[in-house]
């Protein structure tokens, strides 16, 4: 699920650290919940059978098709809980009877309706907003959330608090030469590379990268690589013709998805990382880059420059002539490079992960007594 599944493993994993005086059920379908690693005692599995695809999920969306009413509700409503945590922008489901928190990731479909087919928009402006309406407090992930939020639904803003997403502790500087190495070898890294983490979703802008990937090679001879990762999706096929049609295929590495422990060697080893979203909720591999000393160009959209602040060098991500210009910059000149990893490192300690889990707990304790 790209960027929330990252915040909801690291929130899971970071409350069993933090917080020893609540009790949690994670309400999971029972075949995902061995991939949770639950060691405190404060928590456990509540197992469904709604999953998407299963023979329960088809029921449930059909009978809420046809009487306009939600079989998974009853069922939640008999779970005796002081609150229900809907982590992923929409109230699912709808109308229980515990107070709510939902955590708000983004509204992109407001920003770019064009890069949804027609039945996803619908489904999205069905149900983000009433979701936001009808919750009793709201986690924005970032500033421009909590924003976009007040401006676009007119949520009341002392409904909703900003937690920053956070960073997983795997994401450092590593000093073992042997993990990078052996990453190295395996994803065929073998010469100098400009690093993007991104699935290939239209608003990640990588049609925009590949035009200054070939024109930074018309223009400057630049002989390095361009290192892909990321969930392939819809327009995966048409980045790979892309790439051959630019006449590109040498020049890009592009594994696909990468186990989340092996990400971090990618951050170390590349010579930095662009980030051309057009759009982002907050960005997580901006923070992940950070952390491990990886310098970092980006684009000024949405809320990247929030989470970037000084540790970057930004560009417009419309742009062509200015994101080639500053990749290039911060390709060559190695003292920017320098204090863009440095002053990275720094800024990302904001994004720790016990203080995203103990802010979200105060969150909690809001929505508990309303």
């Amino acid at each position: 699920m790209g960027g929330v599944e990252t915040y909801f493993r690291d929130l899971v994993g970071a409350l069993q650290e933090v917080d020893a005086r609540n009790r949690y059920y994670l309400i999971c379908h029972e075949k995902y919940g061995g991939s949770f690693a639950l060691s405190s005692a404060g928590f456990d599995f509540y197992p469904n059978r709604y999953a998407k695809p299963s023979p329960l999920w088809y029921l449930r969306n059909a009978v809420k098709e046809t009487v306009r009413f939600d079989i998974l509700r009853p069922l939640m409503n008999r779970i005796q809980v002081d609150l229900v945590h809907h982590p992923f922008s929409l109230l699912n489901p709808m109308g229980l009877k515990a107070p709510s928190v939902l955590t708000f990731h983004d509204m992109q479909h407001e920003f770019f309706p064009d890069y949804f087919p027609p039945h996803e928009l619908k489904a999205r402006r069905a149900r983000f907003r009433p979701s936001a309406e009808q919750a009793d407090r709201i986690i924005a992930i970032s500033g421009h959330v909590k924003t976009s939020l007040v401006e676009r639904y007119r949520i009341p803003p002392d409904k909703i608090d900003v937690v920053h997403n956070c960073c997983g502790p795997q994401f450092r500087v590593i000093r073992d030469a042997a993990p990078l190495e052996s990453a190295r070898s395996r994803y065929l890294l073998d010469r100098p590379f400009i690093y993007y983490p991104a699935a290939s979703w239209p608003h990640k802008n990588h049609r925009m990268l590949l035009a200054a990937l070939r024109l930074l090679k018309d223009r400057f001879r630049f002989d390095g690589r361009l290192v892909l990762t990321g969930i392939a999706k819809h327009t995966h096929g048409d980045l790979v013709r892309e790439i051959a049609r630019l006449g590109l295929q040498e020049d890009v590495v592009h594994p696909g998805y990468v186990p989340c422990q092996d990400l971090p060697a990618f951050y170390n080893l590349a010579r930095l990382m662009v980030f051309p979203s057009l759009y982002e909720g907050f960005g997580i591999p901006l923070a992940e880059a950070m952390a491990c000393g990886c310098p970092i160009a980006c684009s000024d959209a949405a809320a990247i420059p929030e989470v970037a602040g000084e540790a970057a060098l930004s560009f417009d991500a419309r742009s062509l002539e200015q994101m080639t210009e500053s990749i290039w910059r911060l390709w060559t000149d190695d003292a920017l490079r320098a204090d863009l990893a440095a002053k990275g490192l720094e800024r990302s300690r904001l994004f720790d992960r016990a203080h995203m889990a103990r802010a979200t707990v105060a969150v909690y304790e809001k929505a508990a007594r309303r």
